[in-house]
């Protein structure tokens, strides 16, 4: 979809040169002839990164030059893929599931000899019980571990994997927290339309993307696969350690406590 997105315009502005071209004036040819060049040098640029990202998915291998264009090029043209593909009649959703599953191969094709020591989880507050009343975007350890949501095992993931876990309301906290922890890289856990938007907002910093589930709908009560989500920070740690089983039923967690804070934590927290 990409490719034909770029196919599409370069088509519109062929067209357009056919359209002009027709007419007599010299002052006419010429300011088309700039426009035309800029044009096609833009979408040369767009076309080296659209081919750089399907070689390095190919080859997996990273091409460190070519990170900014390939980025431009990927954010320029999924939206055009996303309409282009409804009115073929394809559904968004799986549009957009798509660019995560590539978006999540880059990045371990771009990181795959490297270590990454900060990691941070990003965590949608949907994932929280609706009715809970403890505030857990200004600080995840208000969290009292009732169990009746998957905050209390990312805290306990968080706390064992040595990473940083921030719940957040939307992408503009996430944008703000991401600048103000300043981490290696970044675990999020969203639905397909936050998670498309905030991978292309974030730059230098590689994203790995897990979406989450709906059982209830859309923002109220979601869950999310807790051994994806540490199968993704074991790789940017490049630990071999195999992910450990989580539960994922909110009614075995019924009579656990909160956890602990370890020593330490308050200081942490004070960023939330």
């Amino acid at each position: 979809l990409l490719v034909c997105s770029m196919l599409f315009i370069l088509g519109l502005v062929a067209l357009a040169w056919w359209l002009v071209a027709q007419r007599a004036l010299l002052v006419n040819r010429v300011l088309l002839t700039i426009i035309i060049a800029g044009a096609l040098f833009f979408f040369s640029l767009l076309g080296v990164g659209l081919l750089g990202l399907v070689w390095s998915l190919w080859r997996s291998k990273e091409l460190t030059s070519l990170q900014g264009i390939m980025h431009t090029a990927t954010s320029m043209l999924f939206p055009l893929a996303v309409r282009l593909g409804r009115l073929l009649g394809m559904d968004e959703e799986k549009i957009k599931n798509s660019y995560i599953q590539v978006s999540n191969q880059l990045v371990r094709t771009q990181t795959r000899h490297k270590t990454f020591r900060k990691v941070l989880i990003l965590a949608p507050h949907c994932l929280q019980w609706i009715h809970c009343p403890h505030k857990i975007t200004i600080n995840v350890y208000n969290c009292k571990g009732c169990g009746k949501c998957l905050i209390t095992d990312l805290i306990k993931l968080a706390e064992r994997t040595g990473s940083e876990l921030v719940v957040v309301t939307g992408g503009t906290l996430a944008r703000k927290m991401i600048k103000q922890i300043r981490p290696d890289a970044v675990v999020a856990i969203a639905c397909e339309r936050d998670l498309t938007s905030g991978i292309q907002d974030v730059v230098g910093i590689p994203v790995y993307g897990v979406i989450n589930d709906r059982p209830e709908g859309p923002c109220a009560n979601t869950r999310v696969d807790l051994t994806k989500v540490e199968e993704a920070i074991r790789y940017f740690q490049q630990k071999d350690a195999p992910a450990e089983p989580l539960k994922d039923d909110p009614t075995a967690q019924e009579k656990k406590t909160a956890p602990e804070k370890k020593e330490g934590d308050s200081s942490k927290s004070g960023k939330f």
